[in-house]
C-alpha cells in the first residue's frame, strides 16, 4: 500500500469519475438557462425564484470535478447572465465563480450522483448564491437592500426540488472523459 492509499481521505476511483460533454452542450445548456432566467419570469412571475444558470453552473462544476474548471464555468455563465440582465456587469460573474469553484471542490469529497446530495447542492448553493450576491452588492455597490431570509429559504428548497429532475436530464448529455 502506498502512503496515499492508506490516508483517511482516499476516495475510490469509481467516485472520481470525470465527465465530459459535447462542445455544443457547454454553450446551449447555459444559454437556454440564461434565456429562461431573463424572459420566462416576465410572463410567469411565479417562476422568478428559479435560478437555472446557477443550477447549470453547479451541475457542470460537480461533473468535471476540477475546481479551476468549475470557477471558469461559473465565471462565464455569470458574466453572460450579467450581460443579458439589468444587473451590474460582474456581480453574477463573481458570485457564480465562487459557487463553481466550491461545487467542484465538494465533488472531490462526495458522491455527486446521490439524489439526496443533489437536492442539498441545489438548496445550499442557492442560499449561498443569494447571501454572496447580497454581501457583494452591499459592500461593493453600497446598496442597503435587506436579505429576506424566509423567502430565500423557501426559494432554496424549491431550487433544490428543481435541481433533481434538471440534473437527471443533464445526465443524459454526459459521457465519461478520457
Amino acid at each position: 500500500m502506498t502512503e496515499f492509499e492508506s490516508s483517511p481521505t482516499h476516495i475510490p476511483p469509481d467516485r472520481l469519475r470525470v465527465w465530459s460533454f459535447h462542445p455544443a452542450t457547454w454553450i446551449l445548456v447555459p444559454l437556454v438557462a440564461i434565456l429562461f432566467q431573463v424572459y420566462v419570469p416576465r410572463f410567469l412571475s411565479y417562476l422568478s425564484y428559479l435560478e437555472l444558470p446557477l443550477l447549470v453552473t453547479v451541475y457542470f462544476s460537480v461533473m468535471r470535478r476540477q475546481p479551476p474548471a468549475g470557477a471558469l464555468t461559473g465565471c462565464l455563465i455569470g458574466l453572460a447572465q450579467d450581460a443579458l440582465t439589468h444587473h451590474y456587469l460582474g456581480m453574477y460573474g463573481i458570485v457564480k465563480t465562487l459557487i463553481g469553484y466550491s461545487a467542484a471542490s465538494l465533488s472531490l469529497r462526495f458522491d455527486v450522483d446521490n439524489s439526496g446530495l443533489r437536492f442539498l447542492l441545489g438548496c445550499g448553493f442557492f442560499a449561498a448564491h443569494q447571501v454572496l450576491y447580497w454581501a457583494l452588492s452591499h459592500s461593493l455597490l453600497g446598496t442597503h437592500d435587506a436579505l429576506h431570509v424566509p423567502q430565500t429559504v423557501i426559494a432554496a428548497l424549491l431550487n433544490g426540488v428543481v435541481a433533481l429532475p434538471l440534473f437527471q436530464v443533464l445526465d443524459r448529455l454526459k459521457s465519461e472523459a478520457r
